[in-house]
């Protein structure tokens, strides 16, 4: 029986190297469409999950496949926007997602060694933060004029905050394994 949930992932990976060379090619447009590509992949980190348990379909593979989905995609397009805006609004609140991620995934990996992955689940402010910075970075690649770039580097930073408070929320559950003597 063919997993749909994880092919809808498998499709969201097969997007990104679509996004970025839609992103690079010099085009009429080339943004507006790099930016919808980056946004249909981004509707289906929400579409796997929710068919998933629609149809009853979550598997191991398709829990491990899904976040790197999501992160490499981020991490894309977060490389290109700070390469592509170059400058320190833009490159910070990059540095901190990417260095949060890194942070929460290794949290993460090290919970679970432990049994305690429960304690570090993905919570409603990761995924708040999640859309929020999908539509920011969507905003941000397709620069469809001014109004549009400042709006997205609002929810830029807005995102980075939920960026921060989420990792402290994942750090202050975690803190009392941390701090365990071994």
């Amino acid at each position: 029986m063919i997993n749909i949930p994880n092919c809808v992932t498998f499709f969201r990976l097969l997007l990104i190297p679509v996004f970025i060379i839609l992103f690079y090619i010099q085009f009429d447009g080339a943004n507006m469409w790099a930016a919808g590509v980056f946004a249909l992949a981004a509707g289906t980190d929400w579409l796997d999950g929710f068919l998933a348990r629609t149809l009853k379909q979550t598997t191991p593979f398709g829990a491990f496949l899904d976040p790197v989905a999501d992160k490499v995609m981020v991490a894309a397009a977060l490389i290109i926007i700070v390469e592509d805006y170059n400058t320190a609004l833009v490159t910070i609140p990059a540095l901190v997602m990417i260095g949060r991620e890194i942070i929460i995934s290794a949290l993460r990996e090290w919970m679970a060694e432990i049994g305690q992955r429960s304690q570090v689940a993905v919570s409603w402010i990761g995924k708040w933060k999640t859309t929020i910075q999908m539509v920011a970075l969507t905003g941000l690649i397709w620069q469809y004029n001014m109004y549009m770039i400042w709006a997205s580097y609002i929810l830029l930073y807005v995102a980075t905050i939920l960026t921060l408070y989420s990792a402290y929320d994942y750090l202050r559950a975690a803190w009392g394994d941390l701090t365990r003597p071994a």
